[in-house]
């Protein structure tokens, strides 16, 4: 269940709460009891980085980026066509 962060629009009063994603937004502020509460928007609290199973087990090939490899992009490779018309298909 995410934790959602909210900010008393009448007393500025900020307040966490851990509900379900299909849970309805708190409307009733717990420190002044007004109906003025709001949900803030704001980032994860997790980074997935590191040689861990996200970056081993679910990329494939050159898509992996195993901690400490740099993550600069390959060139393309040229591209030949064998046909004396050229690639129809670019």
């Amino acid at each position: 269940m995410p934790i959602y962060e909210y900010q008393c629009q009448a007393c500025g009063h900020e307040h966490e709460a851990l509900q379900k994603l299909s849970a309805e937004p708190l409307k009733v502020c717990p420190a002044c009891s007004q109906p003025e509460l709001m949900k803030k928007i704001s980032a994860a609290g997790f980074r997935l980085k590191g040689s861990g199973w996200y970056e081993t087990d679910f990329k494939s090939g050159a898509k992996k980026n195993v901690a400490g490899e740099s993550s600069a992009p390959a060139a393309p490779a040229a591209h030949s066509c064998p046909a004396a018309g050229g690639c129809k298909s670019h």
